[in-house]
């Protein structure tokens, strides 16, 4: 029941989706299916530190969370990669809940879990165009029927958007799925620079044009458009 580790770290704040601004700590476990052309992760998929990989219980990670938190945090985030893939988790979100700390995650809604229904906070990010990647909208429904008849905590959809295709992807995904919250947040386009002064310059003009246009739809009238809080911070700084 071993999980593969990459990244324990935090606390820090959310930077992206639902809970933007949470203090929280995060495990990013290795593995994906998708492999998005824009990705600020690739090094969870691509092979490039598979020597880095842990294979940790679910104990371990506990543990380390707490060694490395102490008490200062509630909150934990299970990034990757895709945390989806992986059916054993179920018993790391039941040891933090016993801890009465609240978990979330972020999956693309490719693969089911049955422990989704016990995420406090759980972020479906179905990949756009740009990403290369093509949604299988059987999935998907399933997922999402499913959390609303199971869920415990809250979800919602979550879209990043790099160019008028994207938009156009999220617009048709809002009118599939009316109910369920949908958060739009801007493209990191620039994953490789290290100039953080020029880049949140360009990541706010960015954000600009995205509003603007969502400003002028009849369709996205109850969507929350976001930044990537935590590049405009620390760039495209990882452990943060």
């Amino acid at each position: 029941m071993k999980l593969p580790v990459l990244e324990i770290f935090g606390p820090t704040i959310q930077g992206e989706g639902m809970v933007i601004g949470r203090k929280t700590m995060f495990v990013r476990t290795a593995g994906c299916d998708y492999s998005c052309s824009w990705c600020d992760s690739k090094f969870t998929w691509d092979g490039s530190e598979k020597d880095a990989i842990q294979m940790m219980e679910p104990e371990e990670i506990r543990d380390a969370l707490l060694e490395k938190g102490g008490d200062h945090f509630g909150h934990v985030t299970l990034s990757g990669g895709n945390p989806g893939l992986l059916r054993q988790i179920d018993e790391l979100v039941d040891l933090l809940h016993d801890h009465q700390i609240k978990v979330a995650l972020e999956t693309q809604g490719s693969r089911w879990q049955d422990w989704f229904t016990k995420i406090d906070d759980l972020t479906l990010s179905p990949k756009p165009p740009s990403s290369g990647m093509k949604t299988n909208f059987d999935t998907l429904d399933f997922i999402i029927e499913s959390l609303q008849q199971e869920q415990q905590g809250d979800f919602s959809l979550k879209v990043v958007i790099f160019d008028q295709d994207d938009l156009h992807y999220a617009t048709n995904l809002h009118l599939r799925y009316p109910a369920v919250t949908l958060y739009l947040q801007v493209g990191n386009d620039e994953i490789e620079t290290d100039n953080n002064e020029n880049l949140v310059g360009h990541l706010l003009d960015k954000y600009e044009r995205l509003i603007d246009q969502v400003m002028e739809s009849s369709v996205l009238k109850d969507v929350r458009v976001l930044p990537q809080l935590h590049t405009y911070l620390w760039g495209n700084k990882r452990g943060v």
